[in-house]
């Protein structure tokens, strides 16, 4: 072999030798020698003694050998030209994974030999790792908190990062919030919500990675986006990443980031069906509970009533059945909106703008907030809404709102009505007062049925809004914070 055809193949960091037709060795490139020192010691570093023995002495595995063999025997009858495959190879202190490929040496037609290389890929085959762990673990999850726990675990024991952080946003126009970080020294997440905001908008905004340099070493950002308007980051933070794996670990964040996304959405799915499913075995015993009741209670009523006629120059009789009129018709109120939560109308959805609802339930109701000397800011989007409503059953949604937000409400106070056409093209509005704010065990309960913040409420209204909206294939929700006040929040997907 010519002297420089040597030099090139001892320096290819991939281990080379060849062998002829009784696979007797015949020739070994010098990385050979480190791979052979590293996992058989000296005296297989020593090319002299090495060279003429049979390849078949240092394979002891029964189907290792087979599987050369038959690999060989392909070549020599000419179905391939090279062939290769993945094996395992332990040392004392980890287990790496190599690539092997093994081709056939021709002399015309005829083949004279193989040379087989063999090469490193343990890193590129844990990133694989990652990827399939993580795929398995998430498709067995149905918890979005556990989702969030899993990509963090995932990430920092097989991507040799010191932090991860993820961020979810309502909607592209809504800043993201920080649902959950691991390995952050920082324990405010306030402050380190502030300072990765930067990376998440752009990352989310112009949906693409961002890697940015720290004094700690280097934070790469991917946008996590799906089908149900899922929009996020995950922020990867690692001390050091070498620079020729750099690509390769983002591409390995992407496309977890992509897979969250998938999961937060399934996870969405079953607990939407899960929180149906409840419903309507509430709305069911609602319905039939209110059913039993009316009957009573209009003879609790007429009763009343026979006995104010009778007994009319009472005082006392009249006050006492004044008092069981009005509180059979609160009951009667309560039975109403009972059945209509039990047994909703069918809903007819139309194309329509629902701003115009809006429209038509403040001018009907603007005495409701004249009442209490309260002014309503009004602003909406550039571009007029296309949805799929049913206006009647939205404008009982949005009514029962704007009761909300004025009963909440300081008298004399402003009132913001924000509503926008998102990139989407769904419909989004904001309702804000300046109110004191519920209460932060109470705010996750605020749409239970039964449940309410208000004196004398009977926790219908709510609840019933959610249901509407829902079967609107939309969201409503509610922030509430001290010295901010409360938004209730509505989107409707586009027609």
């Amino acid at each position: 072999m010519q002297p420089l055809e040597r030099r090139v193949l001892d320096a290819l960091p991939i281990t080379v030798y060849s062998v002829d037709l009784e696979g007797r060795l015949t020739f070994l490139n010098r990385s050979w020698s480190r791979f052979a020192q590293s996992n058989g010691g000296p005296q297989l570093c020593d090319e002299n003694a090495v060279l003429g023995s049979l390849l078949w002495d240092s394979i002891g595995d029964p189907t290792v050998r087979a599987q050369v063999e038959a690999a060989m025997t392909t070549l020599s009858e000419g179905r391939a030209m090279s062939l290769s495959w993945e094996f395992p190879c332990s040392s004392p202190t980890e287990e790496r994974i190599f690539l092997m490929q093994l081709s056939a040496m021709t002399e015309g037609n005829t083949v004279t030999g193989y040379v087989f290389s063999t090469v490193d890929i343990t890193p590129s085959h844990r990133s694989r790792e990652v990827l399939i762990d993580t795929g398995m673990a998430l498709a067995r999850t149905v918890s979005v908190d556990r989702v969030f726990q899993e990509v963090s675990q995932q990430l920092r024991r097989t991507m040799d990062c010191d932090a991860v952080a993820i961020a979810l946003a309502e909607d592209t126009t809504s800043p993201p919030r920080l649902v959950h970080q691991s390995g952050y020294s920082e324990s405010d997440a306030e402050h380190l919500e502030q300072r990765l905001a930067p990376a998440w908008h752009e990352a989310i905004e112009k949906r693409h990675v961002v890697l940015r340099e720290t004094g700690d070493g280097i934070e790469i950002t991917a946008p996590t986006t799906s089908n149900d308007g899922v929009v996020g980051a995950v922020t990867l933070a690692a001390s050091e990443i070498p620079a020729h794996r750099l690509e390769e670990t983002t591409r390995v964040l992407v496309t977890i980031a992509a897979e969250m996304a998938a999961a937060i959405e399934r996870a969405r799915l079953v607990q939407r069906l899960g929180h149906k499913r409840r419903l309507e075995a509430i709305g069911e015993v609602s319905a039939g509970v209110a059913h039993e009741l009316r009957n009573p209670l209009f003879g609790i009523s007429s009763a009343a009533q026979l006995l104010r006629f009778r007994v009319k120059d009472d005082p006392v009789v009249e006050k006492n059945v004044g008092r069981i009129l009005r509180e059979v018709e609160r009951l009667n109120s309560m039975v109403t909106s009972l059945l209509e939560y039990g047994r909703p109308s069918p809903i007819r959805l139309e194309h329509g703008d629902p701003d115009a609802i809006w429209d038509e339930v403040i001018e009907n109701h603007r005495g409701r907030l004249e009442s209490r000397a309260l002014l309503l800011n009004r602003t909406r989007g550039e571009y007029k809404a296309q949805c799929a409503i049913d206006a009647p059953q939205l404008a009982q949604v949005l009514l029962n709102v704007l009761v909300n937000a004025t009963d909440a409400a300081p008298e004399g106070s402003d009132l913001t009505l924000e509503s926008t056409v998102l990139p989407t093209g769904a419909w989004r509005c904001r309702l804000h007062n300046g109110g004191p704010a519920i209460p932060p065990d109470m705010l996750p309960r605020v749409f239970e049925i039964f449940f309410s913040t208000k004196p004398g409420g009977t926790g219908i209204g709510l609840a019933l809004c959610q249901r509407i909206i829902e079967e609107h294939h939309g969201t409503i929700s509610i922030e509430s914070a001290p010295e901010l006040g409360t938004s209730t929040t509505i989107v409707l997907p586009p027609a």
